[in-house]
């Protein structure tokens, strides 16, 4: 019998939990049942690809660096993908001041709902550690994100996975001082960051044998911490324009990679699926990362030259889903509370959700952290913070699950084409399983 492919095996997982979640909520022990005993197994299994994640980032990154010998080359890289990412980003944001224009979902948001909103979530410890959180990053200077980037201790980085943009700094001066010292006295060094980025992708591969297990205990417990479903209703319109303007981003990755890589649209996405139903269960570009770059390496066909340095950095400054939902949400509030926004305020939105982009960390929540800074760049009242929080915090965890499907296409999607354009893209890649050396060694 043929196996299931994991694209397959992870959504039968995801249905499951779904309808095992919806059913538990018919149970007043059904929460807790969930929460105690299923929700864990998700929860080692985010803990496993996060364990991975700085390993393989070193290990790849020196990797590809080290396999140019060429400091020229890794120069074009960085250019081109550095551009396209503040291109796609760019779109996204317009894309999402556009549809919240046309649409207009605040408009028919009552005060009643705003009242029973407010309510429920302005004083919610969710909204104000979001609060505190942008308040920390608005007291900082204009080039705090450049310092923030190197590390004054590269154990402490490596040690910590919201330092990712140090950890990807310490790499590249590591990769680029190897290539500066000669292929000899490199060469055991080298050696030793093949074999552990070998070992890493294996750990990927191990991994991913539990995944349909785990979205299955990840997507039930979100089902049964979900809110008030009437909640969720009032918001419809709003949700709806975000998840437009997502799909359409999908389709945006899918042109281009047709155009400029070659690729047939729906092949990629099948082939990155299951990176993408992961990014879904988890709302963590970085805890999807091994997969990703398994998945663009191994299926795709991107070389570890293009795709050690793209992705990494992708996941940690390109967010389009979540700049996207940026321009979106914050129309969205001052639409309901009667704010106004012209075309100047709206123009600083787009500046402000790329700049913001560049440093929020890579974790679930953190695009209500950017909100807060884009809403304080068009003038919104401070004193409405709260509120204008509360009135999306029911529905932000589901769009958060949905934008970072789209953060980490876009970050597959610009190393393909990156791949094409330094003819670093396969035709042919060859897929490593599991088991490919079990025969040495039972």
């Amino acid at each position: 019998m043929k196996k299931l492919a994991l694209h397959w095996q992870i959504m039968i997982g995801m249905v499951l939990g779904l309808f095992f979640g919806f059913g538990m909520t018919y149970f007043d022990w059904g929460k807790e049942f969930v929460i105690n005993w299923i929700a864990p197994l998700g929860t080692i299994f985010i803990k496993l690809l996060k364990l991975i994640a700085v390993p393989l980032i070193l290990a790849s990154l020196i990797k590809g660096i080290s396999d140019l010998k060429d400091i020229s080359k890794f120069r074009n890289i960085g250019l081109r993908t550095i551009g396209i990412y503040v291109g796609t980003t760019t779109v996204a944001i317009i894309l999402g001041l556009v549809l919240v224009n046309l649409i207009e979902p605040g408009n028919g948001i009552s005060e009643e709902t705003i009242e029973k909103l407010t309510s429920t979530y302005a004083n919610d410890e969710g909204v104000t550690a979001k609060l505190e959180e942008a308040s920390r990053q608005k007291e900082s200077g204009p080039l705090k994100f450049l310092e923030d980037m190197v590390p004054d201790n590269a154990v402490s980085a490596l040690g910590n996975n919201q330092l990712m943009l140090q950890v990807i700094f310490f790499t590249i001066f590591m990769g680029i001082s190897m290539l500066l010292i000669g292929e000899e006295s490199a060469r055991p060094l080298k050696k030793f960051f093949d074999s552990l980025n070998d070992v890493v992708l294996k750990m990927v591969d191990l991994i991913m044998l539990t995944a349909p297990f785990a979205v299955f205990a990840l997507l039930a417990n979100v089902v049964v911490s979900s809110s008030d479903p009437e909640i969720l209703l009032a918001l419809l319109k709003y949700a709806g324009v975000v998840v437009l303007g997502l799909f359409l981003m999908i389709v945006f990755y899918a042109t281009l990679v047709s155009v400029f890589a070659k690729k047939n649209p729906f092949w990629f996405l099948k082939q990155l699926s299951p990176a993408q139903l992961l990014a879904f269960s988890t709302s963590s570009s970085a805890a999807t990362l091994p997969v990703t770059m398994e998945r663009v390496e191994e299926h795709i066909g991107v070389d570890k030259e293009v795709s050690s340095f793209v992705l990494p950095v992708g996941a940690t400054v390109n967010m389009d889903g979540t700049s996207l939902y940026q321009g979106i949400a914050a129309v969205f509030i001052a639409q309901a509370l009667s704010f106004d926004l012209p075309l100047p305020a709206q123009l600083t939105i787009v500046l402000t959700a790329l700049l913001a982009s560049i440093g929020t960390a890579a974790v679930p929540g953190a695009g209500m952290v950017m909100l807060v800074i884009v809403l304080e760049s068009v003038g919104f009242p401070p004193d409405k913070y709260a509120i204008g929080l509360a009135l999306i915090f029911a529905v932000d965890r589901p769009l958060d699950m949905l934008r970072t499907v789209v953060n980490i296409t876009g970050d597959a999607t610009v190393a393909t084409i990156v791949a094409k354009s330094v003819d670093k893209l396969h035709d042919h890649p060859k897929a490593a399983n599991w088991d490919d050396h079990y025969d040495e060694v039972k």
